[in-house]
């Protein structure tokens, strides 16, 4: 393999190749470190970022947990009202002073609409708590996506960031370039 000599340089190219390779490196270690300082900015908004999803996810959740419980609450006095009415019914029939075959077919009937009406609330109930259920899911979903959106945020601002051989490589490369382009002024 044949390697060619470098011509030698002046001192005054000497000089400027030294200048020229001395702002290369500057150059170079100030751009990683701009970019070591973006990364670190990235990453500290995005923890910032993170705490406020978290937060929002527990309001949210909460939210939806005292919905849920006054559901509940509402469901449980209809279900007594309702209780109550069938028995006021029952009793209305009873004080109506029949008697026969009518009268049990009557209060059967009562209670069977006040059993449905109960039915009916104890079902409306179990839906809210499905629905519950998935609204909580869709927030963690929500939360979930946050989070690792701001993770890719940390990683594409830190793989921004030049290695230092590569910064070097780089200044490297350049002065070759400026050793040669000063050599062949010389000539």
């Amino acid at each position: 393999m044949c390697v060619a000599a470098l011509p030698a340089l002046t001192a005054t190219q000497t000089g400027l190749f030294a200048a020229s390779l001395g702002l290369n490196l500057a150059s170079g270690l100030a751009q990683r470190s701009a970019a070591q300082a973006a990364a670190r900015q990235t990453y500290e908004s995005s923890l910032i970022a993170q705490r406020s999803a978290e937060e929002s996810f527990a309001r949210q959740q909460e939210a939806l947990g005292a919905e849920l419980k006054e559901t509940r609450a509402s469901a449980a006095q209809e279900k007594l009202a309702a209780t109550i009415r069938g028995l006021q019914a029952q009793g209305r029939t009873r004080a109506s002073e029949r008697a026969g075959l009518t009268v049990g077919l009557l209060l059967q009937d009562q209670e069977r609409q006040s059993a449905n009406l109960r039915e009916s609330i104890n079902q409306a109930l179990n839906s809210a708590t499905r629905q519950y259920s998935r609204n909580v899911q869709g927030l963690e979903a929500q939360r979930d996506n946050r989070q690792n959106q701001l993770q890719s945020n940390i990683n594409q601002a830190y793989n921004q960031v030049p290695s230092l051989g590569s910064t070097l490589l780089n200044v490297a490369t350049q002065g070759l370039t400026s050793y040669t382009d000063l050599a062949n002024l010389g000539t």
